[in-house]
């Protein structure tokens, strides 16, 4: 199996199981739990940023100018980091002491410019995985694997259809990377939610790392669904039509830092991730959930596998047949995944998207017709075919709770 990291390309200029606590930890992963890693470069950042300023933040005002929250800069100090050398390219140094790791380390001052449509556009799938067979499948209960469902291409413009999805675009030590994520609703801001969901692998490296760098959501990738060609020459509007936001705070469960691996099914039971987000630029004072006009409710009573009669994920696959431009949807009846017996059973669906889909929003209607989050995905086979993503419970409510708790008076 590989897992469904984020897509990335190496840049070629210089370059124990944890406790299963429910400890919260804040992470920046990037390599989405299928068992298949998908992620996504887009070259290097300095040189792609297309002449951009250059102002770190994470806190943007109306006027248009970028300013350095205390917090953020008192942060980067305590680490020897120096904000002005940060924005201007020394978050490319990956050394052990300089990745932060820990819940409350995670910073990720705002660079101006620096996702730019080139370096969006570009994501490579390395196409490393484990295979399927290496995977424990005899402990807890596992259904038979999944006939491959073929994924379906969203119409544009995919704002219409899904305008809870978009990207989520960051940078590691393997170079730029790309996951799937969700808009969705905030307890303590109802219709202003500034919220997104996604993998604990596209915020965080898990166990061997620490928290990525750069992380920005671009809700409606590719809204008009152009092709890669021509992307090449698209401006920034069309790209990014409801703009690029940045992650100024990011969490994710104590289970994936600790046991969370770049292959494999390691932690993909708790490989779920929540980012709060501040727009790049003055946005009016509009939350995320003003600007894309919709976000979705999270069930963490979510029903065990048996009792669900239809999921749907929803991803941008990078890895091929796909190119990680284009909106896709897989639907299916789920099975049961247990990859550990001591760890909670996982959704499992045919779906042929590959690598790039990570941490894509897996949505439930109740008999109402009401749609919820109730997974996202994680892990998936290196020959595609299937998903499988953490059925959300307490763990997951946890994290999702905190986040907003932190930003309820904000």
């Amino acid at each position: 199996m590989r897992r469904i990291r984020p897509l990335f390309t190496v840049r070629r200029e210089g370059s124990v199981r944890g406790r299963t606590s429910p400890v919260l930890t804040a992470v920046g992963l990037a390599a989405a739990l299928a068992l298949t890693a998908t992620a996504c470069d887009s070259g290097d950042s300095a040189r792609a940023s297309g002449g951009g300023s250059t102002s770190a933040s994470a806190s943007p005002a109306d006027d248009g100018k970028i300013k350095i929250p205390d917090d953020i800069k008192r942060k980067l100090k305590e680490h020897g980091i120096d904000v002005d050398k940060w924005k201007n390219g020394a978050w490319k140094n990956w050394k052990k002491d300089d990745w932060l790791r820990e819940a409350g380390d995670f910073v990720n001052p705002v660079i101006k410019g620096l996702w730019n449509p080139e370096r969006m556009r570009k994501a490579d799938d390395p196409d490393k995985g484990v295979n399927p067979d290496r995977l424990p499948g005899d402990q807890g209960v596992t259904d038979p694997t999944p006939a491959p469902v073929t994924a379906q291409a969203v119409p544009a413009a995919y704002h219409e259809h899904v305008p809870t999805a978009g990207k989520v675009f960051f940078d590691s030590p393997k170079g730029t990377m790309v996951c799937s994520a969700t808009v969705v609703k905030d307890p303590a801001h109802p219709g202003k939610s500034n919220l997104v969901w996604t993998a604990g692998h596209c915020v965080h490296a898990g166990r061997q790392g620490g928290w990525y760098r750069n992380i920005a959501f671009v809700p409606a990738y590719n809204n008009s669904g152009l092709t890669a060609d021509q992307l090449a020459d698209a401006t920034r509007q069309q790209v990014a039509p409801y703009g690029v936001w940045w992650g100024d705070w990011a969490q994710t469960s104590h289970e994936w830092i600790e046991q969370g691996g770049e292959t494999g099914g390691q932690g993909a039971s708790y490989d779920f991730a929540v980012i709060h987000v501040t727009p790049e630029a003055g946005n009016g004072g509009k939350s995320l959930e003003e600007t894309v006009g919709s976000a979705l409710p999270v069930n963490f009573d979510a029903p065990a596998v048996p009792k669900v009669d239809s999921v749907t994920a929803t991803g941008y696959p990078a890895a091929a047949p796909y190119d990680g431009q284009k909106l896709y949807q897989c639907q299916d009846k789920p099975g049961r995944l247990s990859l550990l017996r001591t760890d909670p059973t996982m959704y499992r669906i045919g779906c042929t998207m590959t690598g790039g889909a990570s941490g894509g929003g897996w949505v439930e209607r109740d008999a109402s017709g009401r749609p919820a989050l109730v997974s996202n995905t994680s892990i998936g086979p290196v020959t595609s075919g299937w998903l499988a993503g953490p059925r959300f419970a307490q763990e997951a409510r946890s994290v999702y709770d905190s986040v907003s708790e932190k930003f309820a008076d904000q």
